[in-house]
Order: structure tokens, then sequence, then C-alpha cells
């Protein structure tokens, strides 16, 4: 019998949309009218891979700031009118992921996204990049009781491809994803679209790429590796 194409998992900030950088402004900018300081550098270190209202909790935690839950929600509301804005202007994809999902359709492998972004910056994206019909399954935080690192996400995404764990890869950036990916029972390629290449082999993912520019869904780690 014929086995059925294997499947694959994309994260999607900096995994498909090369956004981070965007998302780190945004934060920045937004925590700083509250008075809370943040760094690039603590930006991916600490908060990459974090849905927004964990970012925002954090970076006011570590301030030793709290608010209700409508001023949480104002802020909320500003980081996420920024990043917009922000995308509006300079939306920019991955290097090689459109020919990459192409090359994957072509061969009749399932494709979801399982990201912490809402649904309606995923679906904004897909539909500007011309992708909206390449998947059959979007999960995103609205979708999920649990985010990343737990793999509640990439569980659900299984369900909805109709795969085991064996029969699907997660392609990721962010060590959040990493765990989530692996957790989930998935082998793991990892972009440095935001981690260097020296972090990003410290944790041993299945395969490290740059991007997708020349790269072939027969690379793909689709089956778990030799004990």
């Amino acid at each position: 019998m014929k086995n059925l194409p294997g499947g694959v998992c994309f994260d999607f900030n900096g995994v498909i949309v090369n956004d981070e950088r965007l998302h780190c402004t945004a934060l920045i900018d937004t925590l700083a009218e509250m008075g809370v300081a943040l760094d690039e550098a603590s930006f991916y270190r600490d908060y990459l891979g974090f849905d927004d209202l964990t970012c925002l909790k954090q970076g006011l935690t570590r301030a030793g700031m709290t608010l209700d839950h409508n001023g949480l929600a104002e802020l909320h509301h500003r980081k996420r009118a920024r990043y917009r804005g922000m995308l509006e202007r300079e939306m920019t994809l991955v290097p090689g992921v459109t020919d990459f999902i192409v090359a994957l359709l072509h061969r009749e492998s399932p494709l979801a996204i399982v990201s912490a972004a809402p649904r309606d910056e995923i679906d904004y994206v897909l539909r500007r990049a011309g992708l909206d019909e390449s998947f059959a399954a979007v999960v995103a935080s609205d979708d999920t009781t649990v985010l990343k690192p737990d793999p509640e996400a990439y569980h659900r995404a299984l369900v909805l491809l109709g795969l085991p764990p064996q029969r699907c890869v997660a392609i990721e950036d962010s060590l959040t994803g990493l765990a989530s990916g692996r957790a989930a029972g998935l082998q793991v390629v990892m972009l440095t679209t935001s981690c260097s290449r020296e972090r990003l082999e410290q944790e041993q993912p299945a395969a490290v790429w740059e991007d997708f520019v020349g790269r072939r869904p027969e690379e793909l780690p689709w089956n778990p590796p030799s004990r």
C-alpha cells in the first residue's frame, strides 16, 4: 500500500512571514508608553515565540507593574495596531517559502499553520501572499487554551490533518516552538530567521536552515531517526 504523503506544520511569524522584527519594534514602543524599557536583545532572548498578551504581561511584571483587564486590553490593542500598520507597509515573506509550499502541494502533502498569532493576522498575510488556499488547517491563538511551548496546538493540528506525529514535520524559528513541536512528537526543522545557527544547533533539532531558498520537500526529516 502506498504511503500517504507526509504533512508539514508551519509556524507563522518568522517562518512564513518575516515579521519578528516588526513584533519586536511594536512591543518595545508599546511598553515604552508605560515607562517600561525593553531592548531588542532581550526580546529575542526572552519574548520570541510567545503571544502578544504573554509578552505584554511579562514586560509589565518585570517592571513591577500590573494592569486591570481593561487596561491590559487597551495596551494589547495598541500593540496590535502598531504591528498591523508596519505589516501593511512592509510585509515580507521568508525567502523561498512560497516555492517551497507549492512544491509540497505538488506532492500532495497536507499542510497546517500552528501559531501563537491571532487568526485575523494569519488570514491577512495569507490572502495578501496568495497562500490562503494552501493550508488544510490553521491553528491560531484563538483556537487553543494554552499556547507554545505547550504541545496543544500541534496536537490539534495533527487531528485536523488526520496524521500521526510520525508522519508530520514541524518548521519553527523559536526555541518555544521547538519545545512545542518536540513535545507533540514531531521532528522539527529550525530556521535562523530569529535565532543564530549556533544557538539553534545547541538544541539539536532535526535540521537547521537559513530559509527555504533552494530547499526541496525531500530534505525534510519525514521519518523519525533510527534508534
